[in-house]
């Protein structure tokens, strides 16, 4: 599987590169004809660094309290806190950088993290936003803890509906054919086209 992968890389910082799987994958959402391994951009410094950069960019005039970071994206979160820190309207600003949990597609907060989040100005960062469940119902979780979401930010996205703007590294229509389907109404599975992995935030397992 791994021989078809190919890399594509940021128009705004070619140090920022994603690996591209074509093929027939599963998530928890839906099923897609690409899979996109981050690794990379989560995990190695300077991608990372890259990364936080251009995302905190887009925020410089944004009021920001915490960001709450989804899908392994903690490192570019504390470096999009450290930039944001850096200038415009955050300047010299503490920004807490926290990770909930999610249980049942829903984000929880111990009281240990509310006073992060309650009456707070909250950016939401996560890895992969092609169908907008994730980001909407990570919004639907910060109003109900009390917080104001202001924005998110994610490395790959899509088009959706979304009350907050939304800024991404890479969208579908940097993949040529890229398609996204409701599992139920995947086209490969009514062919007969076995899935060849199964894909979440932490990376793929092939499907012997």
């Amino acid at each position: 599987m791994e021989k078809r992968a190919y890399d594509i890389f940021s128009h705004f910082n070619r140090e920022i590169c994603v690996k591209v799987i074509p093929g027939h994958f599963a998530t928890k959402h839906s099923h897609i004809s690409h899979c996109i391994d981050m690794t990379e951009v989560k995990s190695m410094l300077n991608s990372a660094k890259a990364a936080a950069k251009i995302l905190a960019d887009s925020f410089t005039a944004t009021p920001v309290d915490t960001i709450i970071s989804l899908e392994r994206m903690k490192m570019i979160g504390a470096y999009m806190a450290e930039y944001l820190t850096g200038s415009g309207i955050n300047l010299r600003h503490d920004i807490a950088v926290i990770s909930p949990e999610i249980q049942n597609e829903k984000m929880l907060l111990r009281d240990n993290f509310l006073p992060y989040v309650k009456n707070k100005q909250v950016l939401l960062l996560t890895a992969s936003a092609t169908t907008g469940k994730t980001v909407n119902s990570g919004i639907d979780g910060i109003k109900y803890y009390g917080g104001t979401p202001v924005g998110a930010a994610t490395v790959f996205g899509g088009e959706f509906d979304c009350t907050v703007p939304v800024v991404k590294l890479f969208g579908i229509e940097d993949i040529n054919d890229y398609i996204s389907y409701a599992p139920q109404d995947c086209p490969l599975c009514r062919q007969g086209v076995k899935v060849d992995a199964v894909v979440n935030s932490y990376g793929y397992s092939k499907i012997i």
